[in-house]
């Protein structure tokens, strides 16, 4: 009787989990998204933080039930943090390559790839331009419900002769 009963409900539970496995690979396509949050930059002496922002869009996928497997490129402002006389302005663009896992309207995701930065460093009245291509790497989480998404993640960007710039920030996702 004990091993009927086992039998009835793994079998209950594998045929209630269906529609979840489902809906969890749903969610396929193109999708664009805003967010707000803080970048962190330290370069030499220089450490602040400044309010920033990012545009992005991508697509997901969706080959595999569980599995979130995108592309994304976006566009990043990581603010203008200033110490006294001294004051960096950084912009970016960033290809990314997405991989998470869901469990059902909530997902954890990791990305790594690429921006292409652009940054005006400052120094009283003296200016200075620079830009590069280096390697960005992500971590974060979402919440899912329909076509809208909410997104909490944390960046860093290995960029070149800078000591740390990093982002966290949350954003709002919408999958076409």
């Amino acid at each position: 009787m004990d091993n009927r009963r086992l039998l009835f409900a793994c079998t209950l539970g594998l045929v209630l989990s269906l529609p979840t496995a489902a809906f969890a690979g749903s969610e396929s396509g193109f999708y664009l998204g805003a967010g707000l949050g803080q970048t962190d930059i330290e370069i030499s002496d220089f450490d602040e933080s400044d309010s920033a922002y990012k545009i992005f869009g991508g697509y997901n996928f969706g080959v595999v039930p569980l599995i979130d497997l995108a592309i994304e490129a976006s566009y990043v402002d990581f603010g203008n943090p200033e110490s006294g006389p001294s004051g960096v302005d950084v912009t970016g663009l960033n290809a990314f390559g997405l991989a998470g896992f869901k469990m059902g309207p909530i997902g954890l995701f990791a990305k790594a790839g690429m921006v292409a930065w652009d940054a005006e460093l400052s120094v009283g009245a003296f200016r200075e331009d620079e830009n590069g291509t280096d390697f960005a790497y992500g971590a974060g989480a979402r919440l899912q419900i329909g076509s809208f998404a909410v997104r909490a993640e944390y960046e860093v960007y290995e960029v070149s002769d800078v000591r740390d710039l990093a982002m966290a920030s949350a954003s709002l996702v919408y999958t076409f």
